[in-house]
């Protein structure tokens, strides 16, 4: 028996698989960085790429906006790299006061005082006021044009009307737009519902029912519409500067990337792809996948990623069971509204299209994906909130195990995926 530990909330779960149904663990064996995390973070800022050092961009006496991730994404240790990153725009002569911390909330609800403290750290939170942005405020949002896709382009005035706008945030897989990090920072960041809504549109193809468009995918940048009407809406903006990270399987910064938005942002993919983009020889019957704990899994709809990614380990017609807690339950109330408001995929595909967000159109793809695959999520969350989706919820891995022998058998070819919204398997092609 081969017992692998997951996240699940903020502890672990064990799971346990026959050695002889076991494919494998999908990771990688990557050694930490020898270097600490503040080693890592002041490199990237004296080697920036594509773009001076921040201390050469900036003068006294200008404002400086930083855009600052939401607690969902508390894993990218903003507490650890946003203190250095303001001491060197301290020591190029810019004070507090004209430091701007903008919380890039995107179409997410707002934040508590508490969770501000747990993204910026308690010295950080002492000195700075963390400014939720709100996508339907018009009277706070500054328009820059129309993208050639049509996405007119607004952001919020108080990052947008800075001397220097900073980019922050991690790069990871994202399953539609290809990357998470540099542009998203803005895009759906700090910009307005109206602009949300006209980027996300172009994951969907344009043939009713035909689902998500097959460029926009995870690892996909080359043609695909959602990331390039991002990149051309960025350009508009036109930040100053980015630092992004790429945390470790250590769960700490093992690698940070600063300088131009678009440059270091590229630079930072191509060490995604080396860490966690894993080929497999096969395709599974079952795969077990984390969504990697909290913040995480602090909400159901969340859990899209490990969806998004088990899926490329799974055969045709194959089962799935995510862990997932989702202490705040399904997510917003657009998320809410998909689980929990049609009977069937093609009503929830009527939904987004005629009004997107984001939440809403992960959950409608979760809900799809039950469709192609049987899936089970282990999690805190009531089964009732999902009784009209073909997403089955039980409170434990041994209920799920159970559940799948009772009705598949007990002889299933086996990945683990214990960082499911992070690691990517890679199939041989059909």
């Amino acid at each position: 028996m081969k017992t692998v530990k997951m996240k699940y909330g903020q502890g672990y779960v064990d799971v346990s698989v026959r050695e002889e149904n076991l494919l494998g663990v999908i990771e990688k064996s990557v050694p930490d960085v020898a270097e600490s995390e503040e080693d890592v973070i002041e490199k990237a800022l004296a080697r920036p790429i594509g773009a001076p050092r921040i201390e050469q961009i900036v003068k006294p006496g200008q404002t400086v906006a930083i855009v600052v991730s939401d607690v969902t994404r508390a894993w990218q240790r903003m507490s650890v790299y946003l203190p250095v990153l303001v001491k060197h725009l301290n020591d190029a002569g810019i004070a507090d006061k004209d430091i701007r911390l903008v919380c890039a909330l995107g179409y997410h609800r707002p934040l508590s005082h508490e969770e501000h403290v747990r993204i910026l750290g308690e010295p950080m939170a002492k000195r700075f006021q963390l400014i939720d942005h709100d996508c339907e405020n018009r009277d706070g949002l500054k328009f820059f044009g129309t993208t050639t896709r049509g996405t007119p382009v607004w952001m919020n005035k108080t990052a947008a009307s800075a001397d220097h706008l900073i980019l922050t945030g991690a790069c990871t897989y994202h399953p539609f737009v290809g990357w998470s990090g540099g542009k998203k920072s803005l895009l759906p960041g700090i910009a307005g519902f109206e602009t949300i809504q006209a980027n996300h549109r172009w994951v969907l193809g344009d043939e009713i029912g035909g689902g998500q468009r097959r460029e926009a995918r995870n690892g996909n940048s080359g043609d695909n519409p959602v990331h390039l009407d991002m990149m051309e809406a960025a350009a508009m903006v036109r930040p100053s500067f980015l630092f992004n990270v790429v945390i470790g399987y250590n769960g700490k910064i093992n690698y940070a990337f600063a300088g131009a938005w678009d440059k270091a942002h590229e630079e930072a993919c191509g060490v995604v792809v080396r860490l966690y983009g894993i080929p497999i020889p096969e395709r599974s019957d079952l795969t077990i996948a984390s969504q990697g704990g909290f913040p995480k899994d602090i909400e159901f709809y969340q859990t899209g990623k490990a969806f998004y990614h088990a899926a490329d380990s799974l055969k045709p017609g194959g089962m799935l069971i995510a862990l997932s807690e989702c202490r705040e339950g399904l997510g917003p109330e657009d998320a809410r509204e998909i689980f929990t408001g049609f009977d069937s995929t093609a009503e929830r595909e009527a939904k987004v299209r005629k009004l997107f967000s984001v939440p809403g159109y992960v959950s409608y793809y979760m809900c799809a994906a039950a469709e192609k695959f049987d899936v089970i999520v282990v999690t805190s969350m009531d089964p009732a909130l999902l009784a009209k989706t073909k997403i089955r919820a039980v409170k434990t891995v041994a209920e799920a195990q159970d559940l799948v022998a009772r009705e598949k058998g007990p002889n299933l070819k086996t990945w683990l995926m214990p960082l499911g919204s992070t690691v990517l398997p890679i199939p041989p092609a059909r």
